[in-house]
């Protein structure tokens, strides 16, 4: 199916914290970030699809389980994970308690972005669980944070049932149509969508 930009629009509320407690409170992880073939494969290409060797600085909103940071860790001086349920905090601490530069926090967001600022950003499976004011606060928080030159890595899923709902395609047009970032690398099949954008 063909995709413009703006064919599906954002969810009225962000998904409430009490929406993602109650998908732990059902499951360890709850999207099976461990075991799903499609995940792992989304992953490895998000490693490949890293432009540099190494990175200083690296923040990961909504880490779940933590799969991605330990991968993410590998190529990092230092990582920030966070996720607003405290399950998956616990779960993310687990899976890098070997990995002394690697620090997972709870934080709400976009209302609890952290100090500082980043040389890579990577944001999975997050960005359309947002209302189009959150979004917007979240692109802005995530874009001010990012240093001149830095990376910004985002992949989300393609919705293949629901081909005109809003997914991936739909947050990924968000973002390519901030000011001030360069696309490096583009990837699209069934089952995600993948970009990582230089800010100048």
């Amino acid at each position: 199916m063909t995709r413009t930009q703006g064919d599906a629009q954002p969810p009225e509320a962000s998904f409430s914290l009490d929406h993602f407690i109650g998908l732990y409170e059902a499951k360890d992880d709850p999207w099976d970030n461990e075991t799903k073939w499609s995940d792992q494969r989304k992953y490895a290409v998000a490693m490949a699809s890293l432009p540099r060797e190494r990175y200083r600085r690296a923040y990961e909103p909504g880490c779940a389980v933590g799969v991605l940071s330990v991968m993410l860790a590998a190529r990092c001086d230092s990582l920030l994970a966070v996720d607003c349920v405290d399950e998956a905090v616990v779960q993310a601490r687990s899976a890098v308690a070997e990995l002394p530069d690697v620090r997972v926090e709870r934080a709400l967001l976009p209302v609890e972005l952290p100090d500082g600022t980043f040389d890579l950003i990577v944001i999975g499976d997050l960005l359309y669980y947002l209302s189009a004011a959150d979004l917007d606060l979240m692109l802005d928080g995530v874009l001010t944070r990012l240093e001149p030159g830095g990376d910004l890595l985002v992949t989300h899923f393609r919705d293949r049932e629901n081909p005109g709902g809003y997914d991936g395609f739909n947050v990924h047009a968000e973002v390519a149509a901030r000011s001030g970032l360069d696309r490096l690398i583009h990837h699209e099949d069934e089952w995600f969508v993948l970009d990582v954008f230089r800010k100048r």
